[in-house]
This record gives structure tokens, C-alpha cells and sequence, in this order.
């Protein structure tokens, strides 16, 4: 059902982009009704308003935490024009019928952001806006809410093309886009609030949707949600796909355990190539030799900014993403010689605390596994003790298997990756192929070093580890038959560590 707008309440916190909406709103001739600091905006534009004290007879109070709860707002706004009843009850008290109400909330999750003062956090907890925008869009039937400045433009135009009319599915879209605004809102306060209370209860919201060209297959639809710009700055390339960002978080998670120049790249979601150097120009070599093959159409990931002779050797590959701290200028040029090439900075300076992911018709959420292993925690368990560069090499390569899908085994050597075994069904058969992945690339695996992400049930791993020359082991040890282990390792002159911590990862 069409309906005029006639009489407008406005009350927001945050004027820009107002100005437009109020004086096409005047130009409509709709009665204007407003409070506080929004009052004095729309007078100063020398546009008439009626200050909602006028109308409730009744003052602000309690330094402006009640300004617009009273029964002649709120009934102007859920009264029912088809109802008969709440007609009658409008007129009887003089109640004046308010069909748009624009307003806007409190800045409760930016203030949470750059304060600490809870007095200060509590007192943009919005009262009567929210009450306002639930009304409203309540009476949709009836009423248009504008509940945030997001949707100002759309509303202009709504404005100006149906010159103050509005359409039944007009009315409905803007009270769905109110309630995605409310709902977002209190999760925010449940959340400041429940760093307190330790709540069990899943509530997360994001107002920020991205449509995907695609899910993993070009068959299924997909959506992304947050904010990817204020964590990944793209500087060149084309869309970024769902796979891409499932790539890119592995990339991210994997090179945050690197403290030294190191570089990453990564295949469906595991590592191919890692190597940490002195220079990143070295470590990308290095992590390329890795496993060249694999390499094609990867992400590559760097903790160092890529200068222009690391940029002419990685633009010698065909990769999908890069992502760096920084970029030279000339090796920017040089890597955006690829105009479908996506180039990222990677912003993020701490990684979220939980991790979720959705199962059947549920969500499971777990703390991120942030564990990494120093030299001080390693229980040696065999007769021989792995020297100095062997538990380097060794705590290097319990950061990758620790990204590694599950069963995962990985084999290092000088601090590359040089073999690995990922996503087996059986712990053995992860070691069977690392082996035969590094020998096929030439790798000699004489002397390198081997880490899982869990513990050995049987010695067959250790039996195959010794066949392949590698001379020391790092697992976190919690089998029943852990001494078999140890004994063939023994038997074998293989050093091996416990850490006491499984990396799975599914």
C-alpha cells in the first residue's frame, strides 16, 4: 500500500550526510519533528521543526538520557491507521501520527574501541534511539524507518523518485535493514559486557557482507563478513574468491609464528614451501625449490617487505595472491605487470582469539591454537640428545606442521621445508609421503630433521624415518606405546623431542 510521508521524526547522533534528506523532506512539505542537537542542525538550516518538547510537554531530563520516551512519540509512531481503536485513541489524546522516523545510535562499539572508561563506554549505550527504530520498524505497515546513515542515500532516492511516497516492500526492506542495525548493536553490548560475565552463549554480527563470485565450486553461492580492508589492504588485482581468502588465512596464520625473514607459499591451505633466510629475496628462493611444482597458482606470503629483486624472481611464477608488510616501489610495478594478480598488505597485528566453524546446523568455536614450542620445553627422550641445529631446524619445523592438515608430517632441512605429508588417514602413510615428495624434488633427506602433529601409535614411523637418514624427531609423545618409539629411535641413533602439545588440524 502506498502512503505519504507527512510528518518526519529526526534524532541522530551523527549529522553528516543529513542536510540533503532534511531539505528534500522540506521541500515535500513534511512537518519536521526533532530534538536536541538534531533541532538546532535543521533550525540552522533555516528549515521549520517542531521540538519534540513542544509536542510532549515535557523537558528533556536526566542530562538527555530521556528525550523522546513518551507515550505522544511512540504512539505517533506504532499507531495502527487501519485500526479504529488506535485512531480514536490518537485523536483523543492529540497524539500527532509520525510516518518516517530517521535516527541513528549512540557510537557504543567505536567508543568501546578508544576507551577504557566504563562510565564513559555505558553512557553510549543507547536507550530511546534503539526504542525509536524497533517502533518504527514495528509499524512498518505504516512508517518508514532510515536507522542509520548507510541507508541515506537509498532513502534520497526513494525521496526524490516517488516524491515522498512509499511503497509497502519500501517500508518493509528499511524495517529489515533496522532490525539488522539493533540486533548488530546489542551484540556489541553483550560483548563488552560478557568479557565480564563469561556468557556460553554464541552471538556474533557483522555488518559488512561481500557477495563472492563463488563458493569452492562455481555451483555454490558465498558470502564473506567483516572487515577485510582494515586487515588486508589490496593494492592490485581482480575479485578476491572464496578459496583465495581460505588460502590467505592459512598464509596468515602460518607466517605470524615467524620471527626471521621467512617465506611462505601456500596450496589449499597447506604449505608447499617455507624457508627462513637472512634476506627474503633468499628465503623466496629457497621456499620455492621447496616443492616448484605446487607452487604454480599459489599464495605467497612474506613477513619482509619484497624488494625489487625478490619481485622479478616471484614474477617468474604464476601465483594467484601475494601478501607482504610492504612493497618497494619498483617492486610494485613490477608485480602489478599482471593486472588479474591480487596484491596484499598484510595490516593484522594480532589474530583473533577464537576460531568457528560451522557444523550440520550449529557453529563449534575454539580457542586459536597460538601455541609455539621454545627450546626450554623440549623433553628429550632418547639416549641421544639432537645438537644445536637440529632442535632449530626442529622447532622450525613444528611451526609448519602445526598448519599442516592432519595427519600431517613434515621434513626439514636447514630451515626449509623440504617433504610433507598432509591430510593422510594414517600417521605412516603422512611419513611414506614426505619421504617420497623430498626425494622426488632431490632433496637429500640425510640428516634433516622430521616433526608430527601427533604422537607415533606404532615405531613403523620411526622405522620408515630411519630409512630415509633422518636423524632427529619432534612429536608431543601421549601414546600408550610411546616407549616403542623411543626404543626403535635408540636402536636407530635417532634423537627425538616431546613437547607435550598435539597440533590437529581438520
Amino acid at each position: 500500500m502506498q502512503k505519504k510521508i507527512q510528518t518526519a521524526l529526526i534524532s541522530v547522533f551523527n549529522k553528516n550526510g543529513l542536510e540533503p534528506i532534511v531539505k528534500k523532506l522540506h521541500q515535500l512539505n513534511v512537518q519536521l519533528i526533532s530534538t536536541g542537537g538534531t533541532y538546532d542542525f535543521i533550525k540552522n538550516l533555516g528549515i521549520p521543526v517542531t521540538s519534540v518538547d513542544n509536542i510532549t510537554q515535557f523537558p528533556e531530563i536526566l542530562g538527555g538520557r530521556v528525550k523522546t520516551l513518551h507515550p505522544k512519540i511512540f504512539g505517533g509512531i506504532l499507531a495502527r491507521r487501519q485500526n479504529e481503536t488506535d485512531v480514536q485513541q490518537v485523536n483523543t489524546h492529540q497524539i500527532p501520527l509520525i510516518d518516517c522516523v530517521i535516527v541513528d545510535l549512540y557510537p557504543f562499539e567505536e567508543t568501546v574501541k578508544s576507551t577504557n572508561d566504563e562510565a564513559a563506554i555505558i553512557e553510549k549505550i543507547d536507550i530511546g534511539g534503539i526504542s525509536l527504530i524497533r517502533a518504527a520498524a514495528k509499524n512498518f505497515n505504516d512508517t518508514i524507518i532510515v536507522p542509520d546513515r548507510r541507508y541515506y542515500n537509498e532513502f534520497l532516492n526513494l525521496l526524490e523518485t516517488q516524491q515522498g511516497f512509499t511503497q509497502f516492500n519500501d517500508r518493509k526492506k528499511f524495517a529489515a535493514y533496522a532490525f539488522a542495525i539493533s540486533s548488530h548493536y546489542d551484540t556489541m553490548i553483550f560483548h563488552y559486557f560478557n568479557q565480564f560475565a563469561q556468557l556460553p552463549y554464541f552471538k556474533e554480527s557483522s555488518l559488512n557482507a561481500q557477495t563472492l563470485r563463488y563458493g569452492e565450486n562455481p555451483h555454490q553461492k558465498a558470502w564473506c563478513y567483516g572487515n577485510l580492508e582494515a586487515q588486508l589492504e589490496k593494492l592490485n588485482g581482480k575479485e578476491i574468491s572464496y578459496n583465495n581468502l581460505l588460502d590467505i588465512e592459512a598464509a596468515v596464520q602460518l607466517i605470524a609464528d615467524f620471527d626471521e625473514p621467512t617465506f611462505a607459499i601456500i596450496k589449499h591451505n597447506n604449505a608447499c614451501g617455507v624457508a627462513s633466510r637472512e634476506t627474503i629475496y633468499d628465503a623466496y628462493l629457497t621456499a620455492l625449490s621447496s616443492d616448484p611444482l605446487s607452487a604454480f597458482g599459489g599464495i605467497l606470503i612474506a613477513n619482509r617487505t619484497i624488494d625489487a629483486n625478490t619481485a622479478n624472481e616471484i614474477n617468474k611464477l604464476f601465483f594467484e595472491v601475494i601478501i607482504a608488510p610492504s612493497y618497494e616501489a619498483e617492486a610494485l610495478n613490477i608485480l602489478k605487470s599482471k593486472a588479474n594478480r591480487i596484491i596484499l598488505i598484510n595490516k593484522i597485528q594480532q589474530l583473533p582469539q577464537y576460531t568457528y566453524r560451522s557444523i550440520l546446523h550449529g557453529v563449534i568455536k575454539q580457542e586459536r591454537d597460538a601455541k609455539i614450542e621454545t627450546h626450554e620445553e623440549l623433553k628429550v627422550v632418547t639416549e641421544k640428545t639432537p645438537s644445536d641445529s637440529e632442535i632449530s631446524d626442529l622447532l622450525f619445523a613444528n611451526k609448519i606442521v602445526k598448519h599442516t592438515k592432519s595427519n600431517a608430517i613434515v621434513i626439514v632441512k636447514n630451515k626449509q621445508l623440504i617433504g610433507s605429508g598432509t591430510g593422510q588417514t594414517s600417521r605412516v602413510d603422512a611419513v611414506r609421503h614426505a619421504i617420497e615428495k623430498a626425494h622426488h624434488f632431490k632433496f637429500d633427506t640425510n640428516g634433516a630433521v622430521l616433526a608430527s602433529d601427533a604422537f607415533f601409535p606404532f615405531p613403523d614411523s620411526v622405522e620408515l624415518a630411519h630409512s630415509a637418514g633422518i636423524t632427529a624427531i619432534i612429536q608431543p609423545g601421549g601414546s600408550i606405546k610411546d616407549k616403542d618409539s623411543i626404543d626403535a629411535c635408540n636402536k636407530y641413533g635417532i634423537s627425538m623431542v616431546f613437547t607435550g602439545f598435539r597440533h590437529f588440524k581438520h
